[in-house]
C-alpha cells in the first residue's frame, strides 16, 4: 500500500506542476498556443509520466533503506542517529551567524543553499564519526558490557526470534529446548497458530482433542516459566490463506527463523529464503553415532524379520536388529555393532551378541 501512494503521489504532483507550468511560459509562446487546455494536459500527461518513473525509482530506494535497516544491529543504528543529530545541531549552531549577514536581494539565495549544503556535510560527518568512534561510545555507556561492543563492530550478531507452529508446541519438545538453554532469542506465537491450536483441543476426535490440550498446557507453561521470552503476536493477515502460508510470510516479512518439525513446511519455507529450525532434524543430528565393533546393551523385545532376529530399541528411539537373538526376547543382551543404516524412517543399527552373551 504504501509503495502504491508513493508512487500516486509523484504522479499526481508532476501532473499538477506540468498543468500549471504554461503560465511560466512567455506571453510571445502564449499567443502561438491555439488551444491553452489541450497544452496543459498535454504537459501534465508527459510531467505525471516523468513523475511516475521518479516515484518508482524512489520507492525502490526506499525499499532498499528499508531492508538495511532492517538488518542494521540496534546498537549501531542508536549510534548513527546520534551522531546524526549531534551533527544537524553542530550545523545550525555554526550557519546561525551567517543568517546574520547582510546579503544584497540579488543574493539572497546563498542563505538557504549553505544552510541545505551545510547540513548535509556536517549530518554525514555525524554519522561518519558514529561509525568510527561508535564503540568508544558504547564502552562509556557500558564498560562492562562486551557484548555490545562486538555487535557495534558486527562481530557478534543478536539472536533472531523464532515464530513457532503448531506442530512444534504439540511435539513439546520445544519446552526441553527452552530449559536446556539451546534455544537462543524471543519466541513468538502468532495469534493464527493459538487459534489453530485451539480448534484441535476442540476436535470431535478424541486424538486430536488430547493433543491440543497437551499443546495448550506445554504452552501456558513455558509462558509462566519463561514470561520475558514467550510473546504472543497479535496480528494477522486479511487475505485467506493457510496457517502455514501464513507462517512463512510472517518468517519472512520480520526476518525471523521458523521453528518446526513438519517436513514439508520446512522445505516450502527454505524455498522462499525463510530460516528455518527443524526440531526433527536437531534429533536426529544429536543422536549417538555407533560404529562397527562398538558394544552397546539393548533389550530384546520382538522377532525380526528373519527368524533368528531380534529387534530392540535404544533410548532415542534407533532400531538394533540383532542376529540369532531371536530366543533372547525380553531379555537385556550386549551386543557388537556390525553396521548401521540411514534409512527415510530413521536410523538402524545391525548387531550381533557379544561373545560373552553367546557363552
Amino acid at each position: 500500500m504504501l509503495d502504491a501512494l508513493i508512487i500516486i503521489s509523484f504522479i499526481i504532483a508532476g501532473a499538477g506542476v506540468g498543468f500549471f507550468s504554461i503560465e511560466l511560459l512567455p506571453g510571445s509562446a502564449m499567443q502561438q498556443v491555439t488551444n491553452v487546455d489541450g497544452l496543459r494536459w498535454v504537459v501534465a500527461s508527459f510531467a505525471a509520466l516523468i513523475s511516475g518513473v521518479v516515484g518508482l525509482s524512489v520507492q525502490t530506494t526506499y525499499r532498499r533503506i528499508e531492508a538495511n535497516i532492517r538488518k542494521m544491529p540496534l546498537e549501531v543504528l542508536l549510534t548513527r542517529a546520534l551522531g546524526l543529530v549531534a551533527g544537524l545541531l553542530v550545523a545550525n549552531l555554526m550557519l546561525a551567524p551567517v543568517f546574520l549577514v547582510p546579503i544584497p536581494k540579488d543574493f539572497t539565495f546563498i542563505k538557504p543553499f549553505v544552510a541545505v549544503l551545510g547540513s548535509v556535510m556536517f549530518g554525514f560527518l555525524g554519522v561518519t564519526l558514529a561509525d568510527t568512534h561508535g564503540r568508544a561510545f558504547l564502552r562509556l555507556l557500558n564498560p562492562n558490557s562486551v557484548e555490545s561492543l562486538m555487535v557495534a563492530e558486527g562481530t557478534l550478531k543478536p539472536a533472531t526470534t523464532k515464530v513457532v507452529d503448531t506442530s512444534c508446541i504439540i511435539d513439546g519438545r520445544i519446552q526441553n529446548l527452552l530449559e536446556t538453554g539451546f534455544l537462543e532469542g524471543q519466541i513468538l506465537i502468532p495469534q493464527f497458530v493459538l487459534e489453530e491450536l485451539q480448534q484441535v483441543a476442540d476436535a470431535s476426535n478424541d486424538g486430536k482433542r488430547v493433543r491440543g490440550r497437551r499443546g495448550l498446557d506445554i504452552l501456558n507453561q513455558i509462558k509462566e516459566n519463561y514470561p520475558e521470552r514467550i510473546d504472543i503476536y497479535p496480528a494477522d493477515y486479511d487475505e485467506p490463506m493457510t496457517v502455514d502460508a501464513k507462517l512463512v510470510r510472517l518468517a519472512a516479512e520480520i526476518h525471523a527463523t521458523l521453528l518446526t518439525n513438519d517436513f514439508n513446511l520446512s522445505k516450502v519455507a527454505t524455498l522462499q529464503k525463510v530460516s528455518v529450525l527443524n526440531i526433527n532434524e536437531l534429533a536426529q543430528a544429536v543422536r549417538l553415532s555407533y560404529l562397527p565393533g562398538d558394544d552397546i546393551e539393548v533389550k530384546i523385545l520382538k522377532t525380526g524379520k528373519e527368524p533368528d532376529q531380534g529387534v530392540g530399541y535404544l533410548d532415542d528411539g534407533t532400531m538394533v536388529v540383532v542376529e540369532e537373538s531371536s530366543d533372547l526376547i525380553g531379555s537385556e543382551v550386549h551386543v557388537v555393532v556390525t553396521s548401521a543404516l540411514q534409512t527415510s524412517a530413521g536410523r538402524m543399527i545391525f548387531a550381533r551378541p557379544h561373545a560373552s552373551a553367546m557363552a
